[in-house]
């Protein structure tokens, strides 16, 4: 297993100890669970940054990065929606309306990421790898952004509400950009990758 691979795999690894420190009642834990996620982030960033300088892309590589950049996204909102004491722009913005536009973008998201893996599969049936697109990548990047800055409101609210509150509101609107963007890239690489659903 080369570098880029192993940084992928720790991505994955990564993902239950963010939850963990989400969950861990102590001072400070909300800020531990934001480094660990920014690290895990990071590594979608190095991982594929160092395959492509370094000719190291291979079938394993295209094949687990986005499944980890998936379950790493997926995990940190679905954590934000449903940890009861858990303050961040799903529980201040609107007034409970965060909770319903947060589950509705959510249902989306994961409705993208099904339809897309189901495509995988489809295509590797036919001994087809398909690689994670631009697009693809610039909406990972803008979720990773929009939950790095949602933990982080989070974590400044019990030190100044006001701020945090100010800053969930900023947050539920980047939420709702990264909704966009996941649509746009899942139609984009339906439309792209069309010919997989070809039966010749």
């Amino acid at each position: 297993m080369n570098l880029p691979n192993k940084l992928t795999l720790l991505r994955i690894i990564l993902i239950p100890l963010f939850v963990l420190f989400v969950y861990l009642q102590f001072v400070g834990h909300y800020f531990v669970a934001l480094g660990v996620f920014a690290v895990a982030s990071l590594t979608d960033f190095f991982d594929g940054y160092i395959a492509r300088k370094y000719d190291l892309v291979t079938d394993l590589g295209k094949f687990m990065d986005p499944i980890a950049d998936k379950v790493l996204v997926l995990t940190a909102f679905t954590v934000m929606l449903c940890y009861p004491f858990y303050d961040n722009a799903f529980v201040f913005a609107w007034e409970g309306w965060g909770f319903v536009l947060g589950g509705i973008g959510l249902s989306v998201i994961s409705a993208r990421e099904m339809v897309v893996s189901s495509l995988r599969m489809i295509a590797a049936k036919k001994g087809v790898v398909l690689a994670a697109e631009k697009i693809g990548k610039v909406k990972t990047f803008f979720s990773d952004v929009t939950i790095v800055w949602m933990l982080a409101a989070g974590a400044v609210i019990p030190l100044s509400e006001d701020v945090g509150k100010v800053l969930c509101v900023a947050g539920l609107v980047l939420f709702g950009i990264s909704v966009v963007l996941t649509v746009i890239s899942g139609c984009s690489y339906l439309i792209k990758n069309r010919g997989v659903f070809s039966e010749k």
